[in-house]
């Protein structure tokens, strides 16, 4: 089934609050950017995605999502990830899209394989939800629905207990998934670590904007450059 892929991006320089601790704001804004380029660059590789719309106010964000091939709309509330991700689920709706996922814009290890190999699970209904679970088993880091409006995104903390009440509330048929590269988004400077450990242990391809980011503060070993990034 043709799915319809939403990222909702908020704007850098407010991005990673939690991460104050650790990085300075100039850091944490280039994280954001170099993270929702990655995500950008596995959704629209993935064959299994015809459609990819970045919903933010962000210039930046929005020039990365046109310089990666997909569309852009614009975030004219600014009141979150979910009522963001509605946004893009009202674009789905009205372009007669039946499925869509719902990607957030900081899990940077996912790549297009791993997006084509969810899309295609048995578990993951044509008709229904699915979602992918945080690396916690409590929060949301991709939700699959079809219909588009099956249900209303409901992101943040304990958000895959909202997802699964409001699931069965409208009897809509509903599973969680894993997915590893999914599974770490970053917001605390716990999750910080576990992304830094991660690329330590990674190929030297995965999440190169991330990794290329960290690199620059001394986050992370710099890797050789792939021969795709070594283009002119």
């Amino acid at each position: 089934m043709p799915t319809f892929a939403v990222l909702p991006v908020k704007r850098f320089a407010t991005a990673k609050q939690r991460l104050g601790e650790r990085l300075a704001p100039p850091v944490r804004a280039a994280l954001a950017e170099a993270m929702v380029a990655d995500v950008l660059e596995a959704a629209t590789a993935c064959a299994a995605i015809e459609r990819t719309v970045v919903v933010t106010a962000e210039p930046r964000a929005a020039h990365l999502a046109r310089t990666a091939g997909a569309e852009v709309v614009t975030d004219t509330r600014e009141a979150g990830q979910s009522p963001a991700a509605a946004i893009g689920v009202g674009n789905a709706l009205a372009a007669g899209w039946e499925r869509v996922l719902l990607l957030p814009g900081d899990t940077p290890l996912v790549t297009a394989r791993e997006l084509e190999e969810l899309m295609a699970r048995p578990s993951v209904p044509e008709r229904g939800v699915a979602i992918v679970s945080d690396r916690h088993g409590t929060g949301t880091n991709g939700l699959v629905l079809s219909p588009p409006d099956a249900l209303a995104p409901r992101f943040g903390p304990l958000s895959l207990a909202r997802h699964l009440a409001a699931a069965r509330s409208a009897s809509v048929a509903c599973g969680v998934e894993r997915v590893r590269a999914l599974e770490l988004d970053v917001d605390t400077p716990e999750d910080l670590g576990a992304l830094v450990g991660a690329l330590e242990d990674a190929d030297a391809v995965a999440a190169r904007h991330t990794r290329r980011a960290l690199a620059r503060v001394g986050l992370v070993g710099a890797r050789p450059v792939a021969v795709a990034e070594a283009q002119p």
